[in-house]
């Protein structure tokens, strides 16, 4: 049987969608097959978003049709039926998984005033232990609830439960306020202490603004309202405050509110050009975008004065008056939904934070599974990061790509971080994607102190190569050249760069002033290969064209310590096209120096070569090959004789097998610098600075951390050691 839980509320809008998310995410990262049931949908005529949302998890494999049980009509006519439906689908879908989460229905049925017992019914009936979801707020949302407020609440509820029978696993109070959450836990608390069965864990999610604010775009189908200018990109922007601008210029800019959608008659073109400049202006707040109301067009000299500001503020138009407008947008709810990407972070974030979600899976009885997904794997990069703490620096912060990956991973608390750019553009710029980079650092690369510093340093590293001081002052402004001279000086613990540079942009940096370790000749790269089940290492795929027997040796050493920094065990396969003594030539010869290199160098090391692949990766053809090797059949570092082998190799698998391809990630250097692929995604991107991290984490790469005299002259270094460097390794 598979692990269940069934999430419900007690009530409308307690954000149960939140809590099913952090739920689905948490067992997502501890087995393999997760699957989403909702009993009874909340609408015949379109699809349930929050059923959407959560079958767009990466852990989820199913149909969105096979996930439903029943209607609200069904229920109505005959509610013994409709039972007996869902329990039948229900089981259908869960002999397709390992775990199931069961979101109860969204009391959007007005007939039904028994929806809490009903859906007790259903947990009791399914088998599912009751996660209860406690609305912080009122029904109307008007206003926060107290301690007392929420006894009362969970006395009613529970009671309700017992009556149908159905086990309470844990209560979840959701949307409280920030400065009541002990408050409200102890009122809940104390509500349960006398409860049959004992008192169960209670957690407390803050409100936040932003998950309960609509985007823009709702505002405008709200409001009836057509985009008339500006980027259709930032529609997604939350909404978080609505401003009705219909007075003069000087009594409106006062009023403007960070994030606000403002209401402009459509006949007030001073009102709309101001509200457009101070927008774009240091010293107002950044708007989420204004409706002209009132049906007017905008005047072809209005029009063309907005094209000559480039303002992207997006300006929309709607037929109704200013009352009306205001009302629809005021009474627009937020929507969780997949395609919000801050809004889905900043759930998860807030789950993290406040759910113990090793209680909870103590609670459901969960057991670590023996496979490891894609998921998992992406899950333990970012706990690993999480806890090493590093700071990473991102020197492309003019690209949306890098703000939206930065701003995720601020969210999540993975790495502290470092854009370069313009501060004021970047913040502006993120505050128009609707992003949340407070926490972000930003540095100017032409700033003068910092510009002086790095120039002298690199002049000192580089002047065996003739660079003078004057050249180096316009070299170290580069982003990849400033970025590389934060990790080296210390101000950083690594550098994620290439979304819209060359490799040997972001890298050739690395070579001159990182330099490569001392027991290691070349700078390589491996992919983490992460298949429906296991994770493998791919290496070299991205750097060196056609290595010798001696870098082939460095790569494969290099490679097996990587995959050890990710938890893999390392069991080295030197792949060729021949198998043991089967073959000769001068490929095979090559892999088979290589192969003798590292056992002469790493004799505690599991290699084995020259080894085909089928030979390294299934333990059929293992037993007819190479029955008695250690390696054979099970190896988990794939070491291929050339580039053009690898790079083909890696693709035909991720492209063939559906497998997740993490990296390139550059292994040699004395500290990590990553590059990513000019088409990166923003998943690419932060699971690339988890692996940075991670890499900056590990005992031996903190023990090469330099104590650099010019460090202390540095403004707010974050990371210092004071370990003396070992000697300078051999650069490309």
């Amino acid at each position: 049987m598979s692990t269940r839980i069934y999430i419900t509320s007690a009530e409308g809008h307690t954000g149960k969608s939140t809590i099913a998310l952090g739920v689905l995410d948490t067992l997502g990262h501890e087995v393999g097959r997760v699957g989403v049931f909702r009993p009874v949908a909340r609408s015949t005529d379109e699809r349930d978003y929050v059923l959407e949302l959560l079958l767009a998890h990466d852990s989820v494999d199913l149909a969105y049709d096979e996930c439903v049980g029943v209607t609200y009509d069904d229920v109505h006519r005959d509610p013994d039926a409709a039972l007996a439906t869902i329990v039948s689908r229900f089981a259908a879908v869960e002999r397709q998984c390992d775990a199931v989460v069961v979101i109860g229905s969204d009391y959007t049925d007005v007939g039904s005033p028994t929806e809490l017992s009903f859906n007790a019914r259903v947990a009791a009936n399914l088998g599912a232990p009751v996660l209860l979801v406690l609305g912080g707020r009122t029904a109307d949302g008007t206003a926060a609830r107290t301690g007392i407020d929420m006894r009362q609440v969970a006395e009613v509820t529970t009671a309700e439960l017992r009556s149908e029978h159905a086990s309470l696993l844990a209560v979840v109070a959701n949307r409280v306020d920030p400065e009541r959450l002990d408050e409200v836990v102890g009122g809940i608390g104390s509500a349960l202490e006398t409860a049959p069965g004992g008192r169960v864990p209670v957690w407390a999610l803050p409100e936040d603004r932003l998950l309960v604010a609509p985007t823009v775009r709702a505002v405008l189908a709200a409001t009836g309202a057509t985009l008339v200018r500006g980027d259709d990109a930032l529609l997604d922007r939350e909404a978080v405050g609505v401003v009705v601008a219909a007075m003069s210029m000087e009594n409106v800019l006062p009023r403007l509110t960070e994030g606000a959608v403002v209401v402009v008659p459509g006949d007030r073109s001073d009102v709309l050009v101001a509200t457009v400049l101070a927008h774009a202006s240091e010293t107002f707040p950044s708007l989420a975008g204004i409706v002209l109301n009132g049906g007017f067009d905008l005047a072809p000299q209005v029009d063309l004065l907005l094209e000559g500001l480039g303002s992207s503020l997006p300006v929309a138009r709607n037929e109704l008056g200013t009352y009306d407008t205001a009302l629809a947008i005021t009474q627009t709810r937020g929507r969780l939904a997949a395609d919000s990407p801050r809004k889905y972070d900043l759930a998860l974030a807030l789950f993290e934070r406040h759910v113990d979600a090793a209680e909870l899976l103590r609670l459901l009885q969960v057991s670590p599974s023996g496979v490891v997904t894609p998921l998992m794997f992406e899950y333990q990069l970012l706990e690993r990061a999480r806890g090493a703490a590093k700071h990473i620096v991102l020197p492309e912060g003019d690209d949306d790509r890098i703000l939206r990956a930065a701003s995720s991973l601020l969210q999540r608390n993975v790495a502290k971080l470092t854009l370069l750019g313009d501060e004021t553009a970047i913040r502006a710029r993120g505050a128009e994607l609707g992003l949340d980079l407070a926490e972000a650092r930003v540095l100017d690369p032409f700033d003068p102190s910092l510009q002086v510093q790095f120039a002298t340093e690199y002049a000192r590293l580089r002047a065996h190569k003739g660079i003078s001081a004057a050249m180096a002052m316009d070299t170290v402004t580069d982003v990849s050249y400033f970025g590389t001279m934060m990790v080296k000086l210390g101000l950083a613990d690594g550098m994620v760069s290439g979304a819209a540079h060359t490799t040997a942009h972001t890298i050739r940096p690395a070579f001159e002033v990182i330099k490569t370790l001392p027991d290691v000749g070349v700078v390589s790269s491996v992919f983490l290969m992460a298949l429906a089940d296991r994770v493998l290492v791919y290496g070299d795929c991205a750097v060196i064209p056609d290595p010798t027997a001696e870098q082939l040796a460095d790569i494969a050493i290099s490679s097996a310590q990587t995959a050890e920094q990710f938890g893999i065990e390392p069991r080295v396969a030197m792949l060729s096209y021949s198998t043991g003594d089967s073959g000769s030539g001068a490929d095979v010869e090559k892999v088979r120096a290589a192969t003798a290199l590292v056992r002469e160098r790493r004799p505690d090391l599991l290699v084995e070569g020259p080894i085909q692949y089928d030979a390294a990766a299934d333990p059929t053809v293992a037993a007819a090959k190479m029955p008695d090797s250690d390696v054979a059949g099970r190896a988990t570092v794939f070491i291929f004789p050339d580039l053009n082998t690898g790079n083909n190799t890696y693709k035909a698998v991720q492209r063939s097998a559906g497998a997740v391809a993490i990296g390139p990630i550059l292994q040699g250097l004395r500290k990590p610098i990553n590059d990513l692929s000019r088409g990166a995604l923003v998943s690419d991107i932060v699971n690339t600075v988890a692996i940075t991290a991670i890499q900056a984490g590990t005992p031996a790469a903190e023990a090469r951390v330099t104590a650099d005299p010019a460090v202390a002259a540095l403004p707010a270094p974050v990371t210092t050691a004071s370990t003396p460097a070992p000697a300078e390794g051999n650069t490309p």
